[in-house]
């Protein structure tokens, strides 16, 4: 029968539309011989339950909202990988807001999403604490991503972006490496910040000097950097980039130029996304699992919704994944300059790889 109801079922198993309700909804105060009766009804009719209504008799859209403050590049699509597939696993269903770098946008998103889903997972590393806070709906359960710190009560996941940074600049150091550049993130960004300053504070300790350089994350900020540095015949020989895409971008401006990785200049980045693993030299990465982190996002949301979470903040801290790009400096190649072999690229501005 197409498009079956519950009333359906009920005049074939000649039961009341209440029982047919319980049954179908798992109560336990249904005798078993009825309950097999109307499950064997409802798979005769081609019963699909229907969720809207289901969801309105809970009280429960079976959404939950997930704001997030861009999709460029391999993080972003690693990070709604995993929650999606969490979401899923439970039943549930992800509407997604995109900031693309603006803040007001993603406050705009907070209020489109009033009252339309469970419950919230936002990632706004560039809304100021106190903007955030004055703008996530009253009352609604949300879980806040690598946002800037100061959520009183509020349930947050972070990752410890300054340890991250630092593990590797100390890798780098150990290497032989003693003039370092690092390529950061845009300024006020909560994980760009945080990485800068776990950089220099590595450096610091070690009586280093670090060189740093702007970048926003994405690739063609890091081939920039890299092409300065050439131009500068720049006295460099490592190079850390605030996230993997921009470190990326400078391994391949480098190579083109015959620079040899890491033989002449190390390279590393943050955030291990797959393609780390797959271009040659492979690249070294601070690594959070960012699939299984964008999971337990969505883990940790359905227990807010349900009621069973006490908020707090769960830090995750970065492994390094040490790769063939921060190999040990090649000795007797030090008096080599950068400018050797370089024809700048055309900029074509498309934000592809090379």
């Amino acid at each position: 029968m197409p498009h079956a109801t519950v009333r359906d079922i009920a005049r074939e198993a000649a039961v009341s539309v209440a029982t047919v309700s319980r049954a179908l909804n798992g109560h336990s105060n249904v005798r078993p011989e009825v309950r097999e009766l109307i499950e064997s009804v409802a798979a005769k009719l081609g019963y699909v339950p229907h969720a809207a209504a289901r969801h309105l008799s809970s009280a429960k859209s079976g959404m939950i909202g997930v704001v997030v403050p861009d999709l460029h590049g391999e993080f972003f699509s690693e990070l709604l990988r995993g929650m999606d597939r969490e979401a899923s696993e439970r039943g549930l269903y992800c509407m997604m807001m995109v900031m693309h770098g603006d803040a007001q946008r993603g406050v705009a998103a907070l209020h489109a999403m009033r009252g339309r889903v469970d419950g919230l997972v936002v990632m706004a590393p560039q809304v100021s604490a106190d903007d955030l806070l004055a703008h996530l709906p009253r009352g609604m359960p949300a879980v806040l991503v690598n946002c800037a710190p100061g959520h009183s009560g509020r349930t947050e996941l972070r990752i410890d972006n300054g340890a991250g940074a630092a593990a590797l600049v100390e890798h780098l150091i150990a290497t032989g490496r003693r003039r370092l550049v690092h390529i950061s993130g845009p300024a006020g960004n909560i994980d760009a910040d945080e990485r800068l300053r776990g950089a220099q504070e590595a450096c610091a300790r070690a009586g280093l000097p670090l060189r740093v350089m702007a970048g926003d994350f994405k690739e063609p900020s890091g081939a920039a950097a890299a092409a300065m540095l050439i131009e500068e015949d720049a006295d460099v020989d490592a190079i850390f980039a605030a996230n993997d895409m921009m470190a990326i971008g400078a391994m391949m401006t480098l190579k083109r130029a015959g620079i040899v990785v890491p033989d002449r200049i190390a390279i590393c980045g943050f955030d291990d996304i797959p393609l780390t693993r797959l271009i040659t030299p492979s690249l070294t990465s601070a690594s959070i699992d960012i699939a299984s982190f964008g999971a337990s996002a969505v883990a940790r949301l359905v227990k807010a919704i349900a009621g069973d979470d006490d908020g707090g903040v769960e830090q995750r801290v970065p492994i390094v994944m040490v790769r063939e790009s921060t190999g040990p400096a090649l000795r007797g190649r030090h008096d080599q300059t950068l400018s050797a072999n370089y024809e700048k690229p055309e900029q074509s501005g498309t934000g592809e790889l090379p």
